[in-house]
């Protein structure tokens, strides 16, 4: 009798715990708690991570560059040369012309839509409830041969060819471990696919060291929390 009690009573638990972990608000915090937890992600001022990219059978490092006050940057070496690729200093957002190898100004709609990631540093899971985002718990679905949590969150709008358009991206938790593997959302209008994976500790917080998007595979060789940087990385040369 004792038995089969301990049994009942352990189920109850187990389907107790399910049920709770099954809204969107509850995955959200076991996330941030598992990855390190809020105070420490507070912390982040910025990060540097650098990579390595296949391209037809070359591999190619890249460094990007992320900061708290929105700036972005992504630097590869191409030919013995440093090419930033793209960067946004706050106020432009601009890349290099691989033909002219000359920097050019981005549109104005890219350049009012990447102002937008300001609030999503480093993760826009982090302060979601701050930044006025819906979270919502869709259920369980297999991913990269894992079971998980699927949660659909909903940002600010962006515009699209002049339109604006809802942003709206689904995350894909590891029920074992409450960390994204799968990420569905969309850039320019374009549905973009990031599978993540590899998850190691850095300064108590953990990242993905093995990541893809659009199939492009990315193996980060480092990543590194508030690093010193240099703010001319960022600037759009001449201004």
């Amino acid at each position: 009798m004792k038995v089969f009690k301990s049994l009942f009573t352990l189920a109850l638990v187990l389907i107790v715990n399910t049920v709770s972990a099954q809204t969107a608000e509850e995955i959200i915090a076991n996330y941030v708690e598992n990855t390190g937890g809020a105070e420490a992600w507070a912390e982040v001022n910025a990060t540097k991570m650098s990579a390595t990219v296949n391209q037809g059978g070359m591999s190619i490092p890249v460094t990007v560059y992320n900061t708290k006050d929105g700036k972005q940057a992504v630097v590869i070496e191409f030919n013995g040369q440093k090419i930033t690729q793209m960067a946004y200093d706050g106020t432009n957002l601009w890349t290099t012309n691989f033909m002219s190898m000359k920097p050019e100004k981005s549109s104005e709609e890219m350049t009012q839509n990447m102002a937008l990631n300001k609030n999503d540093f480093p993760s826009p899971l982090l302060n979601y409830k701050e930044n006025g985002y819906a979270v919502e718990y869709i259920g369980t679905e297999t991913k990269e041969g894992a079971e998980t949590y699927k949660v659909k969150i909903t940002q600010e709008p962006v515009m699209v060819n002049g339109v604006e358009t809802p942003s709206i991206s689904y995350y894909y938790f590891d029920t074992e471990n409450f960390v994204p593997i799968v990420i569905e959302t969309s850039q320019m209008g374009q549905d973009v696919n990031i599978v993540m994976s590899d998850y190691q500790e850095v300064e108590g917080l953990y990242f993905p060291f093995a990541m893809s998007q659009a199939g492009q595979p990315f193996e980060m060789s480092e990543i590194i929390v508030n690093p010193e940087v240099d703010e001319t990385i960022f600037a759009y040369p001449g201004e």
